[in-house]
Order: C-alpha cells, then structure tokens, then sequence
C-alpha cells in the first residue's frame, strides 16, 4: 500500500446522498424565494459544509436564511435517507480488503456527525466506521476548501499528512485535500472530470479504486 492512511469523503464517496440531499436542498432554497436548480445545487454546494449555504444565500440576496433551515432541512434529508439511501456501488468492496490489508482509513465529511452516522446506520456501513474513524467539519473551524478537517483527521489517526491520500468527488474537497499537502483521487461518477483537475488521480468506478491505491 502506498499510503499509511486513506481518507475518504463521505457524501458521494461512501453514501450516494448527493442527488437525494441536492434535490431536495435546491427545493427548500426554491420554496423559501431563493430559485435554485438541482444543478445550481450540485455547482455551488456540493461537498460544501451548510455554513456555506447560508453565506452564499446572504452574498447574493442580502437576505438570511431562517434560523432553523438546518434543522428543516436534515429532517427531510434523514427521512429521504431511510427511504433511498444506498451505499456508492463497489465501496463495501473497497472497505472489505482495506480492513483485511490492515489499511487504516477514516471519513473526513462537511457533514454533520449526525448525517453521517444515519447515513451509515441507513446503508450497513456502520460496521466499517467506529467513532474513532469518523471525522466533521463540526469538529473544527473551518469546513472545506479549508484544509482543516483533512489536518484534523490525519492528527487524530496519528499519521503524517504527506502519508495520507484523500478519496474525493467535490471540487470543495479537492482543494482542501491539496492545502493540506495529501494526495488526493477524484471520484468522478457525479462529477465532470474538469472539475477535479486538481486531483493527481481520476476514476469513475469505485471498484477501481483498489488497484489505485497499491
């Protein structure tokens, strides 16, 4: 194995949340008087932590988002990932052979540490993610592109971050990964490969990924 840690994103990269939680985001901002397309959504919020969504709202209309957007919108998110949630195709493969290789790894996510416990609970992938191995934008000051989290994770697992390569599919996550001096994959299944030219790695499966990291 090339690296001594691997971090994975988590929306996108182990959950296939990103259409459920960007419909029904572009939704809620439309309802509210703030017109927003799925891929408007997609464009500006993706991989992003929600203090995003609401500093763009403000940037661009001079107005606020209520203050409890947050909580409205999880609800929905939660109750559409009990109906829809499914993991990303080939990632139980993926963790399966790092935990047998003995391969550390952890989930760097913007979202929150509730999102990613009930998307994993949801999806089965509970069993491959103890506490210890998942990290929040939450649990620092800044989300991504701040290199923070990606920083963060790589402390608590006690590794070097020039030892860690980071599995991402948001441009958002790209940058932090690369300000934090990782080497970084694209996950290209959602996203246009432009968009994550920063990555010293692209792929489309995760199935591929396995090989990648040898």
């Amino acid at each position: 194995m090339r690296y001594d840690l691997v971090i994975f994103d988590n929306d996108g990269v182990l959950v296939d949340s990103e259409p459920l939680s960007n419909r029904l985001l572009a939704g809620y901002l439309t309802e509210l008087g703030h017109p927003t397309s799925y891929e408007d959504s997609i464009r500006d919020y993706m991989g992003s932590a929600m203090h995003r969504v609401h500093d763009l709202v403000l940037e661009r209309t001079g107005r606020r988002l209520p203050e409890d957007f947050d909580d409205v919108f999880h609800a929905r998110v939660f109750a559409a990932f009990e109906r829809e949630l499914r993991p990303v195709p080939g990632v139980t493969e993926v963790l399966e052979k790092l935990a047998a290789d003995g391969v550390p790894y952890c989930v760097a996510s913007s979202g929150s540490h509730e999102r990613i416990r009930v998307g994993h609970r949801t999806t089965g992938l509970d069993r491959w993610f103890t506490d210890e191995r998942i990290f929040s934008s939450e649990d620092v000051g800044r989300g991504k592109p701040a290199p923070d989290l990606f920083l963060y994770a790589a402390e608590r697992m006690g590794v070097a971050p020039g030892r860690c390569v980071v599995v991402e599919d948001s441009p958002l996550g790209v940058q932090a990964a690369v300000a934090a001096g990782m080497d970084v994959y694209g996950f290209t299944a959602m996203t246009p490969p432009e968009r994550l030219s920063g990555a010293g790695q692209l792929f489309t499966r995760m199935q591929e990924l396995t090989d990648l990291l040898m």
